[in-house]
């Protein structure tokens, strides 16, 4: 899965109505990709892992714990490309994640509920990059 088929299917899966835990949006991520090919399910977890890896940076998560970082780097990509982007672009733009009023940890199991879905077994998955927080070690280097 590329980069563009990955947002257009984070953007389509987006409800209509206010999903402030992202828990609607992760039900419909996993239900497309359940009808999908596993490769699908393989490619849209190597894509999550390397924007959240890429969001793993000091200026976004110093002060926050390891876990909150992760949710709130969860919603910055759940609110979209556009949104994602914005905040690569400045640090500012991740203040509102910051908060802890939205939260996108459900995102961060879609991957895994989807292949238990299509094989009826667990996924002891690795991806290229790691999405836990403070993994990208060039993104904390420095003051």
């Amino acid at each position: 899965m590329d980069e563009n088929v990955f947002w257009q299917l984070i953007e389509g899966c987006t409800p209509a109505e206010p999903d402030p835990d992202a828990e609607q949006h992760a039900a419909t991520l996993t239900a497309r990709l359940t009808a999908g090919p596993l490769s699908a399910v393989t490619g849209f977890a190597e894509q999550l892992s390397w924007v959240l890896y890429r969001l793993d940076r000091k200026e976004y998560g110093r002060g926050l714990s390891g876990d909150g970082f992760l949710y709130a780097r969860a919603a910055v990509v759940a609110a979209g490309r556009q949104a994602y982007e914005s905040v690569l672009g400045d640090p500012v733009q991740f203040v509102p994640y910051a908060t802890g009023l939205v939260w996108a940890e459900s995102l961060l199991y879609v991957p895994d509920r989807a292949y238990e879905n299509i094989t009826g077994e667990e996924w002891d998955r690795s991806t290229r990059y790691s999405y836990e927080s403070y993994s990208n070690a060039a993104g904390w280097v420095g003051s």
